[in-house]
């Protein structure tokens, strides 16, 4: 059954890269980013993991760790982690999970019923603080995933968190956001900087400063 949103992500006990780990008790009050390969050794995916270890940084500054998932051997993993930074530069510095039996892929709805091989589809699940899922996505083999893109969602549902605040289409950290519905208007002017109303259910505020 496919993973919704709202949902508790499923718990699990793993063999990474970096040891076991039970994967509520790994994150504990943090935010999460799970994501999955097809194998390993694929040209796509190598360069996705060269490039979250380079914005492992920016991930820890929100509180968010990052955890990779593959169907391979910890074997196979750590001769790709020698791939990854020979040819991006940057060594694998967060977990990469080794689903041998495909029990988390399963538990998580990443193998395609139609797929012969048993590969993990390219899925992204972010994870919040109470466990529950926040925001699922889906690759195609063949494009790239925008983890820019994924911090950018970060930063909006821990305003939105945090703060009650939504964000408007093409959205930058920095940028102007939008009150949610659920803050009326007089306690938005108590609360935040420089309100504009531009109807009763548009209404712009300066973004707090974090």
């Amino acid at each position: 059954m496919a993973i919704r949103l709202g949902d508790v992500a499923p718990d699990f006990n793993a063999t990474t890269t970096q040891g076991d780990l039970s994967f509520h008790e790994w994150k504990g009050d943090s935010w999460a980013v799970l994501f999955s390969h097809p194998a390993d050794f694929t040209p796509v995916c190598t360069t996705e993991l060269g490039r979250v270890a380079a914005l492992k940084d920016e991930f820890t500054r929100r509180n968010t760790k990052v955890l990779a998932l593959s169907v391979d051997s910890i074997g196979d993993h750590e001769s790709w982690s020698s791939d990854i930074l020979e040819t991006q530069g940057t060594a694998l510095n967060y977990p990469l999970i080794a689903d041998h039996d495909q029990s988390i892929a399963q538990a998580y709805g990443m193998i395609h019923p139609n797929q012969e091989s048993k590969q993990t589809v390219r899925s992204v699940f972010v994870i919040g603080p109470d466990n529950t899922v926040k925001l699922t996505l889906t690759y195609p083999p063949s494009t790239g995933r925008n983890f820019d893109e994924i911090l950018r969602v970060v930063d909006s549902l821990q305003l939105t968190a945090d703060e009650g605040l939504a964000t408007p289409v093409d959205w930058v950290h920095g940028d102007r956001v939008i009150v949610s519905p659920s803050i009326s208007t007089e306690d938005a002017r108590e609360r935040f900087d420089n309100l504009e109303v531009v109807k009763p259910y548009l209404r712009y505020v300066d973004a707090p400063a974090s």
